[in-house]
């Protein structure tokens, strides 16, 4: 009765940790010292959240079999963050002798953080986050309409 609140909910989470990790590349942005590698700083490096669907656990699967529940019910139970990674994808190039933190040449080594992508993945994001919260407000009333008919 509550698995549809419980995917919802799920996507939930995980949508607001996407929309928390956006919002961290895009303050990082022009950080020119992220983190410290083999004895110097590299730029800040983008984050990606990493999400897969989340299955019923075994138990409960084997619980279901046992006492012979309908196959048409589907296995999985919403999303779940596997963990955030680091793209890989190059630094950007700047020529800026100025800059502190520029090589020999006067290049500085910029993330690889693109404001207008991360300005997508938060549309994105928000636009997910909306429409589980219509979902799960959905699932709730309907809820609520069976309650009312059985009084």
């Amino acid at each position: 009765m509550f698995d549809s609140l419980n995917i919802s909910a799920s996507a939930l989470t995980a949508q607001r940790l996407r929309m928390d990790v956006v919002s961290s590349n895009i303050a990082n942005a022009e950080s020119t010292r992220g983190t410290f590698v083999n004895g110097k700083w590299e730029p800040y490096r983008r984050k990606l959240v990493m999400m897969e669907p989340r299955e019923k656990s075994f138990n409960q699967i084997l619980q279901g079999e046992m006492q012979k529940q309908t196959q048409s019910k589907t296995q999985l139970q919403g999303v779940r963050v596997t963990g955030i990674v680091g793209d890989r994808t190059p630094f950007k190039t700047v020529y800026d002798p100025t800059n502190p933190d520029a090589n020999v040449d006067g290049y500085v080594m910029m993330p690889n953080v693109d404001v207008s992508k991360e300005m997508i993945d938060l549309l994105a994001a928000s636009r997910a986050y909306e429409a589980n919260v219509t979902a799960f407000n959905t699932g709730k009333s309907m809820m609520l309409k069976a309650l009312e008919v059985g009084r």
